[in-house]
Formats: structure tokens, C-alpha cells, sequence
């Protein structure tokens, strides 16, 4: 008798797998690895608008690392794998099941954000709401419209923090710091933080003569026709510090300066769009970015600027009632904040939705900072050249 009869016998086959099974284990195995890479390590991101030139082009594919500042736990878990907020070829079904919603989270990371990082956030816009296919040109059209009427063009879709759109910009300024602006130069705890080479801003041209070589200026893409002359032979365009240096060493060239716009108010209004404050995108502040465990007194002064982000980034019931302010139904003098802020700024200033507009982003809205340009692609260009070869593999700074 065989009284190791439960132990399976050496020379019994295994039953194998189909290949329909094995197909499918594999891809399941795939999603998820592919997931956890995603969410955790690196994602890939492209760059559909103009806001970051030159640093960054239309049609640039990036990697974004989750490690740098640490990943955020999914504080919407169901998903459908590799969609953000919408399901592959469709535009209004939702790729995501709100009815489980997980607190802010993150993981340790290698650094915190520093001044002057390249950073991929959730769009912050809107307390609880974000507006669907918005655009840095939204705020084009809301220094044109005004904001109400704009809104009412659009329609409103309340998705989830980390459903949100992505947005890259570069962090000007950090948790504590006081940020300003004047005549088109950021100015960081009182010290000037010039545009980089990279960046845009107009400047006024004047030249000696309009009867030149136009193919000199080719390689600048300035844009001459669809830049209306302001005066005789005087252009404003478009163009980075680095551009503007070497438009000054033609010989047909009178003068290259910068033109920010003057001091005064902006039609449809920057944040915190207080009447008292007249401020525009050019010449704003100082704000002072709140910081966790910064306490803020709270008065008229400050309530413009810090009401969204203790309401709505920090869930606060905030009232005013008879002059005085309540928080959670109490009277409330002071308020001490339980995250860190950062002010986003584009670096194709004059062409960026950014904090200059919706004002602070909290940390819980931090994606990732971006890494490197892994390809870059020129739809406008001819079929041979539609590849920026000089940007592959290009780091981001």
C-alpha cells in the first residue's frame, strides 16, 4: 500500500496552459507592471500648447518622474488602465469611478520642488470643478471677455484631483516665499529672477529699414506679417533674451527692448481679481506663498488671496458674516495652513495660463517634475525634417 498517497506521483504531468491563457497572463502581467510603473516611477507626457517656449516646444514627448518629490497614492483608485479622465477615442466617458475617493498621500521623495523646476500638476482652476477642453487660451479669452461670460461658453465637468488636466510650468516660486512682478521681471524675496534664454516676451523691434533680407530673420520666427506695425518700422514680437541679443547685431536693426505691458489694470482681471488690487500679468504682488504651518491673519487684506485655498484646497466652511470671518463656524482671526503652496509661472509669459491667474498650487496637485525630452515631433514641417533630432534625449532645465 501506498501510504504517500496525497503526495502527487514524480511522473505526472502537469496540465498545460493554452496558449489563450498564457496570451492572456501575459498581457495581464503587462497592464499591471506597466501601471505600477506609471503611477509610482515615470510617465510619459506631451506638450500640446506654447506655453514653455522656447524650453519647451509643441510636440515635445517627455518623461515625468513621479520619484523626484515623492508618487502620490491614486486618490481615485478605479480607473481604466493608461486613460487620465477619459476613455480612449471618446470625449465625455468618464475612464474613472469617482464613488472611491482616497486622502492625499505621498511617498517619500528624492528632493523637494525647487525654484525653477520644470513641473507637471493637476489643473487647479475652479474649486471643485475644472472646465472641460480648457486651454492656455482660456485665459486669453478671459482678459478679452471677461471670465463669467467665458464660462458660460464652456461646459462644466467636476472630475477628481488626479482627473484633472495636466499642466507643466515652471515653479517660480516655493512654500514661504514672496513672489512679485514688476515691468515683466520676476522678483523672488527681493531679489530679481530674470527670464531664462529659453523664455518669451515681447519686445519692441525698430528698424532703420524695412528693405532687407527677410530670410535673415528665418531662424527667429518672428512672425513679421501677423505682427502689426505699432509704429514706422516698429514691431512688437515675440522672442526669448537670447533671440533679442542677436537681433541686435543686424545692421538693419535700430533697437531691440523689452516691452511688458505697462502698470495698470488687466481687462478680466489676475489673481486674486480684487478691485483693489491693480495688478496685471506684468506687475503684480507681493504675495507671500502660504506654507505649511504658516499662520495668515485674516482680514480684508489677505482674504482675496488666501480664501480659495482654506476653503476649497483645505475644506474649510468659510463665511462672512457682519464684517467678521468664520471658519468651520468660528469666528476666525488667523488661519494656519496644513499644506504647501507653489506659484507656477510659463516661461512664453505673454502666452501662459499660470498662477498669475488661478493663483496658488497645492502640493496635493504635484504630478511629478519633468526629466527629459524623449522625442519631439514638428507637425508643421516637411515629412524629413518633422523630427527635432538636436531635442532628443535633451534634459529639462
Amino acid at each position: 500500500m501506498n501510504y504517500k498517497f496525497w503526495q502527487r506521483k514524480k511522473d505526472a504531468t502537469k496540465k498545460k496552459k493554452t496558449k489563450t491563457r498564457e496570451w492572456v497572463d501575459a498581457i495581464v502581467f503587462a497592464v499591471v507592471a506597466a501601471t505600477i510603473i506609471r503611477v509610482f516611477f515615470i510617465e510619459a507626457y506631451t506638450i500640446p500648447s506654447g506655453s514653455m517656449e522656447r524650453s519647451l516646444l509643441i510636440g515635445d514627448f517627455l518623461f515625468v518622474s513621479k520619484v523626484n518629490y515623492g508618487a502620490r497614492i491614486p486618490m481615485t483608485p478605479v480607473a481604466f488602465p493608461f486613460a487620465h479622465h477619459t476613455m480612449p477615442l471618446t470625449t465625455s466617458t468618464k475612464a474613472y469611478w469617482d464613488g472611491v475617493q482616497w486622502k492625499y498621500h505621498r511617498l517619500p521623495g528624492l528632493s523637494e520642488i525647487k525654484r525653477n523646476d520644470v513641473v507637471v500638476f493637476n489643473f487647479p482652476e475652479g474649486d471643485t470643478v475644472a472646465v472641460e477642453n480648457q486651454s492656455d487660451s482660456y485665459y486669453n479669452m478671459v482678459r478679452n471677455m471677461g471670465r463669467e461670460q467665458v464660462r458660460n461658453n464652456f461646459t462644466i465637468v467636476d472630475r477628481p484631483v488626479d482627473k484633472r488636466e495636466n499642466f507643466i510650468k515652471r515653479c517660480i516660486a516655493i512654500s514661504g516665499d514672496v513672489i512679485s512682478m514688476a515691468n515683466g521681471v520676476a522678483v523672488v524675496n527681493g531679489k530679481q529672477e530674470p527670464l531664462k534664454n529659453t523664455g518669451m516676451m515681447p519686445y519692441k523691434i525698430v528698424f532703420k529699414t524695412m528693405d532687407f533680407n527677410y530670410a535673415a530673420l528665418d531662424e527667429f520666427k518672428l512672425d513679421l506679417g501677423n505682427s502689426p506695425a505699432i509704429a514706422e518700422n516698429t514691431y512688437i514680437v515675440n522672442a526669448s533674451p537670447e533671440i533679442a541679443d542677436k537681433l541686435k547685431a543686424f545692421d538693419f536693426i535700430s533697437s531691440v527692448t523689452l516691452s511688458p505691458d505697462a502698470a495698470g489694470p488687466e481687462q478680466g482681471g489676475v489673481f486674486p481679481h480684487d478691485p483693489n488690487r491693480v495688478w496685471n500679468r506684468d506687475n503684480f504682488g507681493p504675495i507671500k506663498v502660504p506654507a505649511k504651518g504658516w499662520t495668515v491673519k485674516i482680514d480684508s487684506l489677505t482674504m482675496p488671496l488666501y480664501y480659495r485655498a482654506i476653503r476649497t484646497y483645505e475644506g474649510n466652511k468659510v463665511e462672512k458674516k457682519g464684517g467678521v470671518w468664520y471658519i468651520n463656524d468660528k469666528v476666525a482671526n488667523t488661519y494656519t495652513f496644513k499644506m504647501n503652496y507653489y506659484w507656477m509661472m510659463g516661461d512664453n509669459r505673454h502666452n501662459s495660463a499660470d498662477s498669475r491667474y488661478w493663483g496658488f498650487v497645492p502640493e496635493d496637485h504635484i504630478v511629478g517634475k519633468a526629466l527629459f525630452i524623449w522625442m519631439s515631433w514638428d507637425s508643421d514641417a516637411s515629412f524629413f525634417s518633422k523630427i527635432r533630432w538636436s531635442r532628443l534625449f535633451r534634459g529639462i532645465d
